[in-house]
């Protein structure tokens, strides 16, 4: 890519909280005059939102139209993939599109995946902290990882894509991202302004009119807000375009989304002071979840554990190529009260 060439990007997860989050920021960077951005997306209103407000071709389709897939994947010079962590048969669909591109082109593609440090965690359950923490600068200790972990089967499709030199792939690993995104794609309708865990732990505790807390609350999770991780997003895509031999990727391609870390117990503890703030319980100090009461508001017991696992990490690499995060886990407690809010209002 030259300074006056244009720029084609596919973007997916445009509905989503961290993609709209991203894609804002693509539609305000300094050089989107020379950007043509494609996204993919479910819903015809949003589609014509994109189109009409947003100078943005959304293709209308499904994470299953894998030929749709290649094809979009195939006509991109980057590619932002913000949607799909652990779908094997949707990467695979994009990776033969940029493999394919390779082949007719022979240009290399830039890959910035999405994956998550759930990829990190253990069976804790809430019972104990554990003392590894991980280094994305750490390449010999990013690879020990083992293939059966969370996210790993699409990680490995990726970096198996950087060492076939058909792409240059990079994966940015978000944690417990949290705040209430606020974006002209979320005031347009069409982006989702809210995370996952935070507002699940929110949502249970409201139901139960109690504060839960995973076993003892005892395990550690990083955290990172909406802005500050996807603010890495386009520190990552610009050290890549001006600087690419200083910008890691491949093996040496992990960006963790990390500003400070929390025990669920602290958080489950914020959860319940929101709630004696609005007078729904009496008391801040969570009580522990009962199994029954994983399945109920997780799904199963498995997704219920999950809220007590550890997971540790610190974001070097994204650090040295420029990232400055500015909100840190104390912001993340602050945050809890909103949530509650929002939840009351749905």
């Amino acid at each position: 890519m030259t300074e006056s060439s244009r720029t084609a990007i596919f973007l997916t997860g445009a509905a989503g909280y961290i993609g709209g989050a991203v894609l804002a920021r693509l539609l305000n960077h300094p050089k989107a005059k020379a950007f043509d951005i494609t996204v993919l997306v479910r819903n015809a209103d949003k589609a014509k939102i994109l189109e009409s407000n947003f100078g943005v071709e959304a293709v209308l389709g499904t994470h299953q139209e894998y030929d749709k897939i290649h094809d979009l994947a195939m006509q991109s010079q980057v590619v932002f993939q913000l949607a799909e962590s652990d779908d094997v048969s949707f990467a695979k669909a994009l990776l033969s599109g940029m493999k394919d591109r390779h082949a007719k082109v022979v240009d290399v593609q830039i890959l910035i995946h999405t994956s998550g440090t759930g990829l990190l965690k253990d069976d804790a359950r809430g019972e104990y902290a554990t003392s590894t923490i991980y280094s994305d600068v750490n390449v010999e200790q990013m690879k020990a990882i083992p293939d059966t972990a969370f996210h790993r089967n699409v990680d490995l499709l990726v970096m198996d894509a950087d060492t076939q030199g058909y792409a240059r792939s990079h994966i940015i690993l978000p944690s417990t991202v949290y705040g209430i995104a606020s974006n002209a794609l979320v005031d347009a309708g069409v982006s989702n302004p809210y995370s996952m865990q935070v507002p699940q732990l929110v949502r249970a505790s409201l139901d139960r009119k109690w504060a839960g807390v995973v076993g003892k609350g005892k395990a550690f999770w990083p955290d990172v807000h909406i802005d500050d991780v996807a603010d890495l997003y386009i520190v990552l895509f610009d050290s890549i375009v001006n600087n690419p031999d200083q910008t890691g990727h491949g093996w040496e391609g992990f960006y963790f989304g990390e500003n400070g870390e929390h025990t669920w117990y602290q958080l489950s503890r914020a959860v319940g002071e929101a709630l004696v703030s609005l007078g729904i319980t009496t008391e801040a100090e969570p009580t522990t979840f009962t199994v029954e009461e994983l399945v109920k508001y997780w799904g199963s017991e498995y997704w219920g554990w999950y809220n007590g696992t550890n997971s540790r990490c610190r974001a070097d690499r994204g650090r040295a190529i420029g990232w400055k995060p500015r909100y840190k886990s104390e912001d993340l407690f602050k945050s809890v009260l909103p949530e509650v809010k929002a939840n009351l209002n749905k």
